[in-house]
């Protein structure tokens, strides 16, 4: 017999709101995570499209969220999960690292997210955590004052960088081809004085001595280069599918997502995934939110059936 229902593993806002459908529907229910419950929202300043909260912290969006697992009795557990197993009987057999630790379930919940992607150039493995930082909320406050580069177009290069203009002396937002961002954030970026905007430039290299000390960036249009001098680069350039513990179950795309259908079923029975790591074309909290519930209310009709 398995230990239970249902195995979620990631406890981000996919995760958890799959386990408050899951445990209403009266399913046992873990959640596991190797880093705190919220996953990425938790490193996010402000939040601004989630209905009906207006504007908040991710850390204070995640701690709403995790407490209303908790009134329902979800037990979490800071695991990180080596590989899932579906064995001949359909149970699926979860293996963590940490003290080899082993849980089974009738039906597994993929909602690891996703991780940062870097940009592969010449001194950037020396200057990650010395200089570069993919969190502005995490490392902002050591850039007051000081001067400091944004790479990225997107929501969140465009957030974050509004959030560090309020911080830094000055803010220079690099980015390969233009700002792609919700128009208003953008209008909102442009008008800061503090800020620069360079669209069209290349990250050629990062230099320093014992720390980062600024960025060779070249325009391959206009066939210009030029060195940015700055405290601190936060590179907003995408992501990855944190997926790789589940390639043996062969519901991954190319690029590493899992694929599933509208009804966050993958090919293998009794395994769903929901949130940033599946195919989706918006990445956002509320999406997540949504998978979530969909998921688990999939899973709840699936464990019925196997009991009929």
């Amino acid at each position: 017999m398995a230990d239970y229902d249902l195995v979620i593993i990631g406890g981000g806002p996919a995760g958890m709101t799959a386990a408050i459908y899951a445990a209403r529907a009266d399913l046992s229910v873990l959640m596991l995570d190797r880093l705190a419950p919220g996953g990425k929202i938790i490193n996010t300043n402000e939040i601004q499209n989630y209905p009906g909260v207006g504007t908040v912290s991710g850390a204070e969006l995640a701690i709403q969220m995790f407490q209303h697992t908790q009134e329902l009795n979800v037990p979490f557990d800071y695991k990180t999960v080596r590989e899932v197993r579906v064995e001949a009987d359909g149970t699926k057999t979860i293996f963590c690292e940490e003290e080899d630790t082993v849980y089974t379930a009738r039906a597994v919940l993929l909602c690891t997210g996703t991780n940062s992607r870097t940009l592969g150039v010449t001194g950037e493995d020396l200057y990650i955590g010395n200089g570069i930082s993919f969190c502005a909320v995490c490392d902002g406050a050591a850039s007051k004052d000081k001067d400091v580069v944004v790479l990225g177009g997107g929501n969140s290069a465009v957030e974050e960088a509004i959030y560090l203009a309020g911080l830094a002396k000055s803010v220079t937002v690099a980015v390969r081809s233009y700002l792609k961002a919700d128009p208003i954030a953008c209008d909102k970026l442009r008008s800061l004085d503090n800020v620069t905007i360079l669209e069209g430039w290349d990250v050629e290299e990062f230099y320093g001595d014992t720390r980062l000390r600024g960025v060779r960036l070249k325009n391959k249009a206009a066939e210009e280069e030029r060195s940015v001098d700055c405290a601190q680069v936060f590179e907003y350039i995408g992501q990855i599918p944190a997926t790789e513990c589940f390639q043996n179950l062969g519901v991954l795309n190319a690029a590493g997502y899992v694929e599933a259908d509208e009804r966050m079923r993958t090919r293998v029975p009794g395994i769903f995934a929901a949130g940033d790591c599946i195919v989706k074309h918006l990445r956002q909290v509320v999406t997540a939110c949504a998978d979530g519930a969909i998921a688990a209310q999939e899973v709840s009709k699936y464990i019925a059936n196997m009991e009929v």
